[in-house]
Formats: C-alpha cells, structure tokens, sequence
C-alpha cells in the first residue's frame, strides 16, 4: 500500500514539475506581415504610415536594421523560415510556376519549382511541438494544404480559394466572419483566443497577415484618411496600401494587450517582420533599390524587431546583418530547446539578440540567396529592377560584411555594390575592384557546389533575342 501511494505521490509531483517548467518557458508570438516594405513603418523611417503599436513596441524592443527575408517573395521566403534550410533543400523557389512572364523574353529554362513543403522537413513548429509547446497558426500559410501535417496543434490559416478582404472570406481552414468584418481583423480575434487558452501552457503562435499583399482594400474610413494626406519620400500613392498598413498595426496592438491582460508580456519573445520587401511602385523604399520580386536590397530587406522585457535589450540600431533562416536556430537557443536532427543552414545569433557584442565572424559572415527562376514585372520601369521586363531573372546574390555581389545565369554578368557607401546599389563597382569580385564570386561557385544549387543553362527554344 506505502509502495502505491508513494507511486501515486511521485506521479503527481511529475505533473506538477513539468507543468511548471512548462510555464517557465518563454511563449513565441511570430508576426509576419505580407509584401510590408522595409521602410513601411514608423519605427524603420517612414514619415507617412502611421504605426503606433509597432512604434511603440519597438521602442521596447531590439531593431535589427539589416534584416533580411528568405526570399524576395512569398513561398521561398516562408519555406526558409519554417525550414531553417536554403531551398535546395526543399525545392522551393518561387509562387506556382517558375516560367513567370513570356516565353519568348526567357533566354534559358528556368529550374522547376516546388509548391508544398515536404513533411520530411521538421519545421520550427514540429520541433516546439514536439518540446511540449502549443503550437497555433493564424493567417497565410502557403506552403501545402494543411499546416497541421507540419507542427501545428490549431490551425485556422486559409491555404486556398479567393481570398477576399471583408467576410464572407472565402478561405479554406479559416472560420467565416460576420458580414462585412475585416479579414485582419479577425485573424487578430484568433490569435488573441488562442492566447486567451493557452495561457498555462507554453505556446508558439504563428501569425503571417494576408495583408499587405494585393488586392488593395482597406476599410473605407480609414482609406478616406490617407486619401487626405500628402505622399511623401515616395509613400504615400495609393490610400488602400496606406490603410492595410494601419490594420496591420491595429492587429498588433490587439496581441499584445491581449499578452499584457493575461499577464504574459514578460514570458512572451515577440518577433515582427515582412516576409519580402514591398512593391516598389506602390511604397518606395529609398535609398533601397526595387522591391518585391528583386533581389536588390528593397526586395529582400525587412523590418525585424526582437521584443523580450528584461532579456533582450532595447536597441534600435543594430547593424548585425540577420535573415529568416537564421531564426530557427536563433530561437531554439533562446528557447533552450533541443535541435532538431535536420542540419539547419542558418546561424544562431541568440548572443547578438541577447545584447551581447557581435563578433566579426557575426558581422562579417557570407549570406546567400539562389533563385534560378523567373519573376516577370510588375510596372515595368516603375519596379526599378535590372529591366523592365522581369523583377529578377535566374542568378545568385550574396553579402558579406559591406559587400553585396549579383551574378545572372543568362550571360553571367556580375554585379559588385558597397552597401556601406552605396545601399541603393546604383554603382557596379566590378571594373573598379575586380579582384574583390573574384574573390566573392569564388565564395559564391564554392556554396553553391556545398549546397548542390541547380544553375540553369539549357536555352530556351522559344527566346527570342530581338
């Protein structure tokens, strides 16, 4: 009977010691705005949206002022994100097809594309889930049919059909609003419930916003105030956009008072970014070049804030260069939880995000984006990309330090930029400094032969060179 109860005794005390470590555990809230430009907030320079929660928030938090998509779109930039792996890995490269814009204008066969992540891939969630968290997706998932098969415990993040902005929304794996609600509005609503219910366990929320992404519709008041505003340093075009970028922000506020009401700010990391820059036409990101679809720094460069009270020091300007395949391995080691098994192609700056001082390896450090695909343009000259018909085409990009080298597959042209002297990457600087393009061209052939990156060079039958 002693033997029993001691059994009894001990099982309990079980419980109770995992239920509290489970609690001493910091909750992650991931928020990823959709085509939000780096420049598109207050707290990043923008003297025309107005943001006032993520202003706010960032005064609280560390801004990392060189943050880097996956990727210059949407797919590929998210896959790396839940991946934590280049898209070699997971053939993942771009939106549906890779023959984007007119046969005729593509000199080579672009490399095919992927449109599912792979249920090999252990993502973020399947290894915070597996740790014990709580796992929830609220939004965008675009990687597959169901996020559920990749980590997530609840799942309310529409994967298909014709979204629309104001209910009835039209998704798939997404609860109907009432009549005429606003989409973000109601992924808002979700994601603070979820919170609401998690709030004794440890839980990773995932929220990527439908908005900025196009069709432009904002609520019709909050339109008609922009639409009363001067543009300004190139901001300021279209009073939709401007109005998507407020809800946005309002969605924002609603996370994190809804934290603060269930006493979870302290315990909560808070991370804010875009999955790729803005459109360029739409929201000028000057002095970065182009923006969505281009892998000149407009298209590439994010917003990224780090919120942790009393861990993660207030700082808003941090240069240390920092990319979505860096978080996975980043927010294991904050989290204190264990590796997954799959080689993650990141690094972990959790030291640099804890406030310590970077090293130059850190600061220094070579990062790659391979994209041999196709992305035709948007508004032509307007897009300020290499031409007016394609957003990029096939090449590899990478930066090192100041550095930030291009090379295209079609000709093998190279291009050279000193960001530090140069961010709008206006002045090839190849005949000037060639040796220094050799030398990060050599590190360039070298990753992409580590990393078994396909270089697409079979001609097109239907290119036509006139």
């Amino acid at each position: 009977m002693k033997n029993l109860i001691f059994l009894v005794l001990s099982l309990v005390a079980q419980v109770f010691l995992v239920k509290a470590q489970q609690q001493e555990r910091p909750n992650i809230v991931l928020l990823v705005a959709d085509d939000l430009g780096w420049k598109d907030v207050g707290f990043m320079g923008s003297k025309y949206y107005k943001t006032p929660n993520l202003d706010l928030l960032a005064s609280r938090a560390m801004v990392f002022n060189h943050a880097y998509a996956g990727a210059a779109n949407c797919a590929p930039s998210r896959a790396i994100l839940m991946s934590g792996q280049h898209p070699m890995s997971h053939g993942i490269y771009t939106v549906a097809t890779s023959e984007r814009g007119k046969s005729e204008d593509r000199k080579i066969i672009p490399v095919q594309n992927k449109g599912t992540l792979p249920d090999s891939i252990i993502t973020f969630a399947e290894t915070l889930q597996d740790a014990g968290y709580k796992t929830g997706i609220f939004g965008k998932w675009h990687l597959g049919d169901n996020p559920a098969t990749q980590g997530f415990d609840e799942v309310k993040a529409g994967t298909s059909g014709r979204r629309k902005h104001f209910a009835p929304f039209n998704l798939s794996r997404f609860p109907e609003g009432e009549a005429g609600e606003y989409l973000t509005d109601r992924i808002a609503i979700e994601a603070a419930e979820f919170i609401s219910r998690e709030k004794d366990n440890s839980f990773f929320l995932y929220l990527p916003f439908f908005s900025i992404h196009t069709k432009l519709v904002g609520k019709p008041e909050t339109v008609d105030k922009y639409k009363a505003m001067s543009p300004v340093d190139g901001q300021g075009n279209n009073a939709d956009y401007a109005a998507m970028v407020e809800h946005v922000d309002d969605a924002v506020g609603k996370v994190m008072a809804t934290l603060s009401a269930n006493g979870l700010t302290e315990n909560t990391i808070v991370i804010f970014t875009s999955d790729n820059g803005g459109i360029a036409y739409l929201s000028r990101q000057w002095p970065l070049r182009a923006g969505k679809g281009s892998y000149y720094e407009g298209g590439i460069r994010v917003p990224m804030l780090f919120h942790w009270p009393e861990k993660i020091p207030a700082s808003r300007n941090n240069s240390v260069p920092i990319s979505f395949i860096d978080l996975y391995p980043t927010l294991l080691s904050l989290l204190d939880v264990s590796k997954t098994s799959l080689p993650l192609q990141g690094a972990d700056l959790s030291d640099v995000v804890l406030g310590e001082k970077p090293s130059q390896e850190q600061t220094t450090r070579a990062m790659f984006w391979h994209f041999p695909i196709y992305l035709e343009a948007y508004n032509g000259i307007g897009d300020d990309s290499r031409d007016y018909l394609f957003r990029t085409r096939p090449g590899t990009v990478m930066r090192k330090g100041n550095w930030k080298l291009h090379e295209y597959c079609e000709n093998g042209e190279i291009e050279l930029y000193d960001l530090s002297q140069d961010p709008g990457e206006r002045i090839n600087l190849v005949s000037i400094m060639p040796e220094k393009a050799k030398e990060l061209h050599n590190e360039m052939d070298n990753w992409r032969k580590l990393h078994n990156a396909p270089v697409p060079k079979q001609m097109n039958p239907d290119y036509n060179s006139n």
